[in-house]
């Protein structure tokens, strides 16, 4: 937190008790962990007991046994007409980008700060230091309809970060809110330009909206785009249905995303509920002979099968390597599962196979992913003013809270629990 060198001042909207709806207070606190378990056998418990695990082996850390609520507060500690402000995306695509860079400069300017003052770094953080790679002004002209589209207006790039150079631009450019829209990637980066802000004393609030199409991040209870991802998802298994449905002995084989966790491929089977076999990641190794041997019994009795499977299932054993970002190379479990069928099946069997890859998250939100957004994107404006700092705005126990960012970076969310 800033305060200490900042200058409380009233909001902007307590004239009219923020139009009604009221504030929420410093003291608002939401606990992160609400369940007590009979004993470390029941179900349920696997995934709680791993998060605490990662946690506690940062030795220098306490971990926090509540969540700030996120909101409005009465007493801000900006003034509008000084901030400066600037927005990155970084990381892959997530549906709902664009809604969160629009609501961050619709807050910023309900707020009173200066349409001109706001900055849109292009293509990721480097973009703070990259030769041709000029920021943008964030009018709500700029960003109107944005939200109507894909992708992010403001590009993104994955890979590492200097961070000292982006602090350098910051200090530079009088840049005293920072904006990052990221994945764990972006969530890294954060933590250590707040901590490289603090240890050269630049006063800017470092705020983050936390997105993975995958849905993997840490204690929140949803990331933006999931639900967008899980329905343009569903559609490809509709028409593996169909495919599998349509042949003799026909098998519909689809590949979702999912690097680490399951989450795409087990809800999107389950709101299908024409999947016969989803293997997600945190299954572990998958056994050949076990699933062929499944998957006839299942051709047998029905006459068709659909199968689903996350992209990182299997990788124990067809991990290709790490690339220049440090992310494991995967080898397609999908071909692979497609040529393991065609050659235990032969002409026994009609097998369909369907990729539709980045198709889910190249798309513009469903309505729910919009709301999401909105609420989020208005919480990271919240907490800056209010300064805040290293803090991620999210979804936990169904409130909106501000989370340590670097809580965030200690292990992955999975599907078991």
């Amino acid at each position: 937190m800033l305060r200490e060198f900042l200058k409380p001042r009233p909001s902007p909207f307590t004239k009219d008790n923020n139009a009604g709806g009221g504030f929420v207070g410093d003291l608002d606190r939401v606990r992160l962990h609400t369940a007590i378990y009979e004993s470390d056998k029941v179900t349920g418990l696997k995934a709680p007991k791993a998060v605490m695990d990662a946690l506690q082996e940062d030795e220098d850390a306490t971990f926090p046994e509540w969540a700030i609520r996120s909101g409005p507060r009465e007493t801000i500690f900006f003034d509008p007409a000084q901030v400066t402000a600037a927005i990155v995306t970084s990381d892959g695509l997530c549906p709902g980008t664009n809604d969160v860079v629009q609501n961050i400069v619709f807050t910023l300017t309900d707020y009173g700060v200066a349409e001109d003052q706001i900055l849109g770094i292009k293509y990721g953080l480097s973009g703070f230091y990259t030769k041709g790679a000029k920021p943008v002004t964030l009018t709500r002209h700029a960003v109107d309809g944005i939200h109507l589209k894909g992708g992010t207006m403001l590009g993104t790039s994955r890979g590492g970060v200097n961070v000292e150079e982006v602090v350098r631009r910051i200090d530079l450019w009088g840049v005293n809110m920072l904006y990052i829209v990221g994945g764990n990637g972006g969530n890294h980066a954060a933590a250590a330009i707040t901590e490289e802000l603090e240890r050269q004393g630049v006063i800017c609030t470092v705020a983050t909206v936390p997105k993975s199409i995958d849905n993997d991040i840490l204690l929140i209870d949803k990331c933006f785009g999931f639900d967008t991802a899980v329905a343009e998802a569903h559609r490809a298994l509709l028409a593996a249905k169909v495919e599998a449905m349509s042949g003799r002995r026909g098998i519909g084989l689809v590949k979702l995303m999912g690097r680490n966790c399951g989450f795409i491929a087990m809800q999107a089977s389950l709101a299908s509920g024409i999947v016969d076999i989803c293997l997600i990641p945190e299954m572990g190794p998958v056994h050949s002979p076990k699933l062929l041997a499944h998957i006839k019994a299942i051709l047998d009795k029905k006459g068709h099968c659909v199968v689903c499977v996350a992209e990182g299932v299997g990788q124990e054993e067809k991990c290709a390597g790490i690339d220049k970002q440090g992310y494991a190379i995967l080898k397609d479990i999908g071909v692979f599962l497609r040529d393991t069928l065609k050659g235990h099946f032969k002409d026994q069997a009609d097998i369909k196979y369907i990729d539709p890859s980045y198709l889910i998250r190249a798309t513009a939100p469903t309505p729910s992913d919009r709301i999401y957004c909105k609420v989020l994107g208005q919480g990271a404006v919240h907490a800056s003013f209010a300064a805040y700092t290293g803090f991620s705005v999210s979804m936990l126990k169904t409130h909106f809270v501000l989370l340590p960012t670097r809580y965030l970076n200690k292990a992955r969310r999975c599907c078991f629990g």
